[in-house]
């Protein structure tokens, strides 16, 4: 059986697995049987709280939640906020204004900071704000703004946040496992991500790493039957990792070796360093084809990296879009409002050589130069 895909997905996930991950989904799985309750989830639990923190493990827990990534924000935010409580989102791209979507429409009180897709959060209007209204109980920002790709100041918020002694949600979902970070440490009270991203997965689940003296105060709280976070913590708790739901058995598996896979590397410093390197080359390489980043140097993360379009009249991204596929690419196209643009994943199962034959096939499919 070929496992191999026809080309890799420089995206932000789903993104290009190993071919020992998608082989992990051909077995069947019984979701009561302990052989999968407490021989895959319950470690797969345990193992995302220690990939999280090495301060305080003691203090934290991890529940998995059906669905997309967007499933577990809207669990994560739906849960953690009381009906009484008010939520400040920070918000420079498509995905925290996401979080601010999510947080209207299910009744909570939201403030919004936009500082607009090519700038960081603004930390003294944060700051300033947290100082003047009292009622704001809980703050949320994406740690990797996917839109450009900026990395988001995370331990800069985080001190102004819990400075203020305010409830701190982080949505990492493209970011978490691939670049280091520690929620006690920072004070994180509440994370989110998703299978198919840094930690190399498949979609159908995401998992939100929860501080268990917050968590424990959520009962009741959840706007959501099937996504009551504490309700799911709850269930797998005291069923040894039994879902409350029917649990997507295949994708936990293959999350199971993906891990694995995570823990063989060297762990998310070593992950870091690769994805770290890969974009490193994209850039450089791009850069010297021509291509112009969307964002300074010192805003990129080494998750996914904005270009402008090129200003030829006969580029079109959809034509270069199929010509990198034919030759094994699949990139991804902008997201910054009015600025045209595309965007290239560093990501997943690649590494540098794969970055090095990329940089050679857009050479080889500037159809627009003369």
């Amino acid at each position: 059986m070929n496992l191999e895909n026809p080309y890799l997905l420089l995206t932000p996930g789903p993104l290009s697995t190993s071919p020992t991950v998608r082989q992990a989904m051909l077995r069947d799985w019984c979701t009561w049987d302990d052989d999968y309750n407490v021989g895959v989830v319950t470690p797969i639990r345990e193992g995302l709280v220690k990939l999280a923190t090495a301060t305080r493990p003691q203090d934290y827990t991890t529940v998995l939640m059906q669905g997309s990534g967007t499933f577990s924000v809207e669990a994560m935010i739906g849960t953690a906020v009381p009906r009484d409580g008010k939520l400040l989102v920070l918000a420079n791209g498509e995905y925290g204004n996401r979080l601010g979507r999510i947080a209207i429409t299910l009744g909570i009180e939201t403030v919004i900071h936009d500082s607009g897709e090519l700038a960081p959060p603004d930390l003294s209007k944060l700051e300033a704000e947290l100082a003047a209204d009292p009622s704001i109980s809980h703050v949320v920002v994406v740690h990797n703004e996917t839109t450009t790709g900026m990395l988001n100041p995370l331990e800069e918020i985080a001190t102004i946040v819990k400075g203020h002694g305010r409830i701190f949600l982080v949505d990492s979902m493209s970011a978490f496992g691939g670049i280091p970070l520690d929620v006690a440490a920072l004070g994180i009270d509440f994370l989110v991500s998703s299978a198919n991203k840094c930690i190399q997965g498949v979609p159908g689940f995401g998992f939100v790493i929860a501080r268990v003296a917050e968590l424990e105060k959520c009962k009741g709280r959840s706007r959501s039957v099937s996504l009551d976070l504490y309700d799911q913590w709850q269930g797998m708790e005291k069923g040894k990792g039994k879902w409350r739901f029917t649990s997507p058995t295949h994708v936990v598996r293959a999350f199971a070796q993906a891990m694995k896979e995570l823990d063989e590397e060297g762990g998310i410093a070593a992950r870091h360093a690769r994805y770290s390197e890969n974009q490193r080359r994209l850039v450089s390489g791009m850069e010297r084809l021509g291509f112009g980043c969307i964002l300074p140097h010192g805003l990129h993360s080494p998750i996914i990296t904005g270009f402008h379009d090129p200003a030829s009249p006969d580029y079109q991204f959809q034509r270069f879009y199929d010509l990198l596929k034919q030759k094994g690419f699949v990139i991804y196209p902008g997201k910054v409002t009015g600025v045209d643009s595309f965007r290239i994943g560093t990501i997943g199962h690649v590494f540098p050589e794969d970055i090095d034959r990329l940089i050679e096939a857009v050479g080889g499919s500037m159809y627009w130069q003369a």
